[in-house]
């Protein structure tokens, strides 16, 4: 079985995000302000950021994807479809074309061929050597942009996927192992929630002062 990956620099500002995602839900943005002197999401942020490759193993299948869907993306587009034939052949056969009117139009000039014709081809060579350079181009600027444009969308689709497998099969199942510990290490004890009876446990024994004072 392939080794989980590790976090890429390049990545570190998504995980980041997935991050502050995280200390946003309900649950563990309700941990975190329990803590008005902010050690607890300090805490937490610092320990996320630490085991940042523990964290991202847990989602490696959907990170393995957008790595893979990345590099492929780096790569030189494939000419195997019918589109890419038709922008090559395209500009090729009028390139072809206009050479050959070129060549018997001057031909003809040169032996000093009677009419109209010699004239003719060489303006018809003219303009099929306009029409194979302008295709060219075309045909090159759209099948560029078609290409990037498709990997784009791979590499995007991949990477929001990742995203979300980061966020709920690591981050978040990470911080909330880990908020009591963070309040521990705040100094917080957990007490009964305001408006009971039962006394925080410094207080059991002297008084049945509720938590909430």
């Amino acid at each position: 079985m392939a080794d989980p990956p590790r976090l890429h620099p390049e990545d570190r500002a998504d995980f980041e995000a997935v991050l502050d995602l995280a200390l946003s839900t309900a649950d563990v943005h309700g941990a975190v302000r329990a803590d008005p002197t902010g050690r607890t999401a300090a805490h937490l942020r610092a320990h996320a950021l630490a085991h940042s490759d523990d964290i991202t193993a847990a989602a490696g299948e959907p990170y393995r994807a957008y790595l893979a869907a990345r590099i492929a993306a780096r790569r030189p587009p494939a000419t195997g479809s019918l589109l890419p034939a038709l922008a090559v052949l395209t500009p090729l056969v009028a390139a072809t074309s206009a050479g050959a009117l070129l060549l018997l139009g001057s031909l003809l000039q040169v032996g000093d061929a009677p009419g109209p014709l010699p004239g003719s081809l060489v303006a018809a060579g003219w303009t099929l050597a306009l029409v194979a350079a302008v295709t060219g181009l075309l045909g090159l600027a759209a099948l560029l942009r078609s290409a990037l444009g498709a990997r784009a969308d791979r590499v995007e689709d991949a990477r929001l996927a990742w995203r979300q497998a980061l966020l709920d099969r690591g981050m978040l199942p990470h911080l909330r192992r880990h908020t009591a510990v963070a309040h521990s290490a705040a100094g917080i004890t957990p007490c009964s929630p305001p408006g009971t009876l039962t006394p925080c446990p410094a207080r059991a024994g002297k008084d049945r002062t509720p938590c909430s004072d």
